[in-house]
């Protein structure tokens, strides 16, 4: 039995900076459970906050879950704690994806790289405004591989033909008339000043960024479906800075890494001053995903697209507090 206890608030604290992790449409489909006794934290995905018609099979639950976990990791670090975990590739049915056990690091045990994160976590939002039509140096692009490398993912950067056969796979995602009466997504959009502001979850009007009038960047139009909304139109970058986030497998085990391997890229990121924001309408599209694989590079299967740039960092989005996901046991 530990003999190093582990307060309430310290947890409460960790899974605070767990929750400010990205999800699909702003779900946040995880739910935590810590084991005082044992210092334990299972991460358990929400089936209730899945998505039956974007999401099937669970994967970009998987990834939201997977983003949580990253962050969960670098707050333990940054708390002094050293977090041992084990990922299931197949939980039962309700059981934990990921388990955290949490120990007493020493000052030369503390992954300094992911403490180093922290301050990261807090300040990353998805931005859907228009970028600098700015490519990302050489040096940059090695550093983000780096970090999803660390986690048992790849990142590719595509150009030329890729890159336009990309933009051409997502807009034709984006303007399937079946697929833009999408009922998850417009589940999850909230509009009108008094639903954004006292929401919890899902994508607030303020978020949603300007209507896209010319440009070649990858932005959903979230608003469609809804009321008309004042957001103006603006003009979007011609040569949009992409990055894939590709694993070797397909499986949950492999959807929690790539969740992991996208929340550490975009981390460093931030500290370098990018915005980010996501790219998923053909990875909600069986038919269209596998067009996204670049075979030249012999590249595994592609589990997100991310739109990195110089620009607006975009608005704070909100969270469920934490006394709605984490629940404490003796």
């Amino acid at each position: 039995m530990p003999t190093t206890a582990i307060s309430d608030e310290t947890v409460t604290g960790l899974v605070g900076d767990a929750v400010a992790a990205p999800s699909m449409h702003n779900a946040q489909p995880w739910r935590f459970l810590y084991h005082r006794r044992d210092r334990l934290i299972d991460l358990y995905a929400d089936p209730l906050r899945r998505m039956p018609a974007a999401d099937p099979e669970g994967r970009a639950l998987r990834i939201g879950c997977g983003a949580a976990l990253l962050n969960l990791r670098v707050a333990a670090w940054h708390a002094g704690l050293r977090p041992e975990v084990s990922v299931s590739s197949a939980p039962e049915e309700g059981g934990p994806v990921a388990t955290m056990r949490l120990h007493p690091a020493g000052p030369h045990e503390i992954d300094h790289e992911l403490a180093g994160l922290h301050a990261m976590i807090r300040e990353r939002h998805t931005s859907r405004y228009p970028y600098a039509d700015k490519p990302l140096p050489d040096g940059l692009k090695q550093r983000l591989s780096q970090q999803a490398a660390a986690e048992g993912a790849a990142l590719s950067f595509p150009a030329g033909w890729h890159l336009s056969l990309i933009l051409d796979v997502i807009e034709e995602a984006e303007s399937d008339a079946e697929y833009t009466g999408d009922p998850d997504e417009q589940k999850w959009v909230r509009t009108g000043t008094a639903e954004s502001d006292t929401t919890r979850d899902g994508i607030p009007e303020y978020s949603l960024g300007a209507r896209k009038r010319e440009g070649k960047a990858p932005v959903r139009d979230f608003a469609r479906g809804h009321a008309a909304t004042d957001r103006g139109s603006a003009a979007y970058e011609n040569a949009p800075n992409l990055v894939a986030v590709s694993t070797a497998e397909d499986d949950p085990k492999a959807w929690l890494a790539a969740g992991q391997a996208m929340e550490r890229v975009l981390l460093l990121a931030t500290r370098e001053g990018l915005a980010s924001s996501f790219a998923t309408q053909a990875l909600e599209r069986p038919d269209l995903r596998w067009l996204l694989r670049d075979p030249s590079r012999g590249a595994g299967p592609v589990q997100m697209i991310l739109r990195l740039g110089y620009g607006p960092m975009g608005p704070h989005t909100p969270r469920r507090a934490v006394r709605d996901v984490l629940d404490i046991a003796p």
